[in-house]
């Protein structure tokens, strides 16, 4: 069974911000609302400082609490593991919000866009519009990735730090890094099984 997930490497990262740029017009996402987002913390002693950069975004947890708490099933896991939001079916709760141990969802108030035509600057149309009241987040970019495509973090990082594929492919790039490299999960105790591994 195909299972999409993601291995984020934390060495080639270089905080450049195209990821998060990329999903902002890969989605025309409301003002203020991300679906990635990238940590930021300075480690070290001058002069011997570094700032690290850690790309966060939707875990598409194999066990995900998001889908268990909402009440009319509009959170959902497909087969190949993307855990996705259903718009029509959201009402506005958000439960799945607070659920979520990794602050990967937000709760639009205002679905009010810098490009409201739902095109963006360079004329591309959106795959779909993103209703005020309900919760959003990454969607590992589903509509490219039935196309054959690259969710659009991973197709324009300039440092390839972003590999997405299937985890389930014990001879796939994925399972290799995560196990040449000791690939780790973010909040492993929470016990959601998390699809984004990180490494370096």
């Amino acid at each position: 069974m195909h299972k999409c997930g993601m291995v984020i490497d934390l060495k080639r990262c270089v905080g450049c911000y195209s990821c998060v740029a990329a999903c902002k017009s890969e989605h025309n996402a409301p003002n203020n609302v991300f679906q990635t987002k990238i940590l930021e913390k300075e480690m070290g002693r001058f002069p011997h400082s570094i700032r690290v950069f850690v790309p966060v975004l939707c875990n598409h947890c194999e066990a995900p609490t998001c889908v268990d708490v909402c009440p009319v099933g509009a959170s959902y896991q497909r087969d190949d593991g993307m855990v996705l939001i259903d718009f029509d079916k959201c009402i506005g709760c958000a439960a799945c919000v607070e659920h979520c141990p990794y602050h990967a969802r937000v709760f639009v108030q205002d679905n009010r866009t810098v490009f409201p035509d739902g095109k963006t600057v360079f004329q591309k149309p959106v795959h779909q519009k993103i209703p005020k009241k309900v919760a959003l987040k990454c969607d590992f970019c589903f509509h490219r990735v039935e196309k054959g495509l690259s969710p659009a973090c991973v197709e324009v990082c300039p440092a390839g730090a972003r590999i997405f594929g299937d985890l389930s492919d014990k001879g796939g790039i994925l399972w290799d890094l995560i196990h040449k490299h000791n690939g780790w999960q973010m909040l492993p105790e929470k016990g959601t099984k998390p699809s984004v591994y990180y490494i370096g």
